[in-house]
């Protein structure tokens, strides 16, 4: 498949790069030890809510959803991936993770040492991450994921007469919650209607105010004492904070603005 090749030979680019470049020889360092990383550090019998953001950005947009689930539910763990340097080197030592580490290249001998090991509970990809072995696998191992802060042009593979493989990728989600309604009308178009409109949620102003939401219930994700599944009651709820989240947003903008 030319996805599994196009992978292959990003990774042969990378490693060729690495004595030469500071950015892809950190990389390379992070993918040579992750596997004994979570060895060393995946408990067993706790379960975990693994988190990806390809790099800074987007795990600011993910991370009061990160915090949420570690206050209302502490018992279960977070396990926090990173694409890019740029996002593991500042945030290595986030205390809101239990484990943080680089996310292995997505071919399909590393995605299934990864959640062999991992063995999440479920799994929430931040914005542009369509990594197709790791979400085929997931569905696959009908582990839950979903995607938060999602956005879609018409210019994007997935809308293109020669992007079907890709289409299918988006049909692995059980959710993807979008930034706007030109995503959702596009993801209609091809067949994906488990779509939520969240609005913009950069976190990084929002985090200024977010005080203001501690007391606002996330998710009612227990069903029975141990099981921790995802209802239709987490869509709504997710969906309010969120929305909360967004309107927090639009206001701290607009009063910024006017003030200045």
């Amino acid at each position: 498949m030319l996805y599994n090749l196009a992978i292959v030979i990003y990774d042969l680019l990378v490693h060729f790069a690495a004595p030469f470049s500071r950015k892809p020889r950190k990389m390379m360092k992070g993918h040579w030890v992750v596997y004994e990383l979570l060895r060393q550090q995946v408990e067993k019998g706790e379960q975990y809510i693994w988190f990806h953001a390809a790099s800074l950005g987007e795990f600011e947009q993910g991370r009061p959803l990160i915090e949420m689930i570690r206050e209302k539910y502490p018992d279960y763990k977070i396990l926090l991936t990173f694409f890019s340097p740029s996002g593991y080197e500042v945030r290595k030592h986030y205390r809101g993770a239990d484990i943080v580490c680089y996310l292995p290249f997505d071919k399909p001998r590393n995605v299934k040492k990864f959640l062999d090991i991992a063995n999440p509970c479920m799994a929430f990809f931040i914005k542009y991450e369509f990594w197709k072995n790791y979400l085929d696998e997931l569905h696959k191992r009908r582990i839950p994921v979903y995607s938060v802060s999602s956005i879609f042009r018409r210019d994007q593979i997935f809308f293109k007469w020669y992007g079907g493989t890709y289409r299918n990728v988006l049909k692995d989600f059980d959710h993807l919650f979008v930034q706007n309604e030109a995503s959702k009308r596009y993801l209609s178009k091809i067949g994906i209607c488990r779509v939520t409109v969240v609005g913009d949620t950069r976190f990084d102003r929002v985090l200024q105010i977010r005080e203001e939401a501690k007391d606002l219930p996330l998710v009612k994700m227990f069903k029975g004492d141990n099981a921790f599944q995802l209802s239709s009651q987490f869509f709504s709820i997710l969906f309010d904070f969120l929305q909360l989240v967004s309107t927090l947003f639009q206001l701290f903008s607009q009063h910024f603005l006017c003030s200045r």
